[in-house]
């Protein structure tokens, strides 16, 4: 069994750059826009205990903010189970975070999201 502990550089990166953009777009009140790249910080860092539980910590924040009651009780379930699933690989790659996706269901990654993966 492959247990995942640190993300690797280039998925950092990428990680981070998400991270950044979703707080731009937070503080100039593009919600939409924010929600995408936090989705995207998912995405990039779900194999990961730390980064994944860190976007659904951003998650279940956004959904307070927003005063999104599914949001909310959904992201505490998934800070509940995702980091654990991500130590020991054990998650549905591509799955964009929020409760309007089924927790274990896998998605198709974006073209550059499945680019970074491959490398």
């Amino acid at each position: 069994m492959k247990f995942n502990t640190k993300i690797p550089k280039h998925l950092n990166q990428a990680y981070k750059k998400e991270l950044k953009q979703y707080r731009y777009y937070l503080k100039d009140n593009q919600y939409n826009s924010a929600w995408f790249h936090l989705e995207r910080s998912h995405i990039i860092g779900q194999s990961y205990p730390l980064e994944h539980t860190y976007s659904h910590w951003l998650m279940l924040k956004f959904g307070l903010m927003q005063k999104d009651v599914k949001e909310v009780i959904g992201q505490i379930l998934r800070l509940l189970f995702g980091g654990w699933k991500s130590f020991i690989n054990h998650v549905p790659l591509g799955n964009t975070g929020g409760v309007n996706v089924p927790p274990l269901k896998r998605m198709a990654f974006p073209n550059d999201i499945e680019k970074l993966m491959k490398d």
